[in-house]
């Protein structure tokens, strides 16, 4: 399938029209248009307008609430809890790492969790809304039940995505990975155009590891990433985001008909206010230099976490953003 072309500046106003249409507020609806555009422009389609669709489902039934803005429950120093009150997922994570930044500018480190909100979407803008105010960034959330434990054969854990996000002058470093070998964004992509999966991505009815999205997606078995290390790692990431929030585990979100009512942490560190008074960059510029000068099989190349996007922005700014032609419609009819 050829992808359609659209400009940045159109699909933020198409998806903003929609918005409004839905009772967002003009600020609200332009952010959370712009949230989803940033994704497709920085190349991350399953995570940006192929979304869009469900959102506004989400809305119709009830389990958005787009007026909903986040009310604090607990502030302790630097430590701020947030309740997201069932509000657009989007625009409750881009408040709580707003306030994560204003806590580590001020303190050194700020650290908020959010309890009771919405599927972020890209989660990767948080981390580089972090990095854009120099600050490094951590986030993760809790999902419904979408991957077994390892051994398993039924959904019991989330793909609980973490991003970790690193300043730097000439590119910053923004690892931004689900927990599923393949996300679940990636896999419905892979479905959608009617291609098996690059890799191993999940298994089947029978416990066989499998490349066909669609005897990964029947019973949501996505193969954790790391094997048995992912699916460890998705359960203290779970554990931790529930506890320090006072939210819901991914356990108690997959009673819930629709995934909703999720947990969600962020923290900052301002390395100036921590006595670091020289930003580390020749450090970092080091590791990265050693980390690509590895030798590699055939024509590989070795990529930093983030290092494309950039480039991809830059691209998609002056050519066009790649949308997929079936949703970009199905989108359009929103506003006819």
């Amino acid at each position: 399938m050829v992808d359609l072309k659209v400009p940045y500046e159109e699909l933020v106003g198409v998806l903003n029209k929609i918005l409004l249409k839905r009772n967002f507020s003009r600020g609200r609806a332009y952010l959370s248009a712009t949230l989803f555009a940033k994704a497709n422009l920085d190349g991350v389609a399953s995570h940006g307008l192929n979304r869009f669709p469900h959102y506004l489902q989400m809305i119709s039934e009830g389990c958005i609430n787009v007026n909903a803005e986040p009310e604090q429950t607990g502030s302790f120093g630097p430590f701020e809890r947030w309740d997201g009150k069932l509000g657009p997922g989007n625009l409750n994570a881009h408040f709580c790492m707003k306030r994560a930044i204003s806590a580590a500018k001020a303190h050194g480190m700020g650290c908020v969790t959010l309890r009771n909100t919405n599927h972020w979407m890209r989660g990767g803008n948080f981390g580089w809304q972090a990095v854009e105010k120099d600050c490094l960034g951590i986030c993760f959330t809790n999902t419904k039940p979408n991957m077994p434990a390892w051994g398993g054969k039924e959904a019991k854990l989330g793909n609980n995505p973490l991003i970790v996000a690193i300043p730097r002058k000439k590119n910053p470093v923004v690892l931004d990975m689900a927990l599923s070998q393949f996300s679940y964004g990636k896999i419905n992509t892979y479905l959608k155009n009617k291609e098996s999966l690059p890799y191993d991505g999940g298994f089947d009815q029978d416990g066989n590891l499998t490349r066909d999205p669609q005897k990964i997606m029947e019973k949501e078995l996505a193969l954790p990433a790391g094997l048995w290390k992912g699916a460890g790692l998705s359960l203290v990431l779970d554990i931790l985001v529930s506890v320090l929030s006072e939210g819901h585990s991914t356990y108690e979100i997959g009673k819930h008909k629709e995934e909703y009512g999720i947990s969600q942490f962020f923290l900052c560190f301002y390395l100036p206010k921590l006595g670091i008074t020289a930003y580390p960059e020749e450090k970092i510029d080091e590791i990265i230099e050693n980390f690509k000068s590895s030798s590699v099989f055939g024509s590989a190349k070795v990529r930093f976490p983030g290092e494309n996007t950039l480039s991809t922005r830059r691209y998609n700014l002056e050519n066009g953003i790649p949308v997929d032609p079936d949703i970009w419609e199905s989108v359009l009819e929103e506003i006819r």
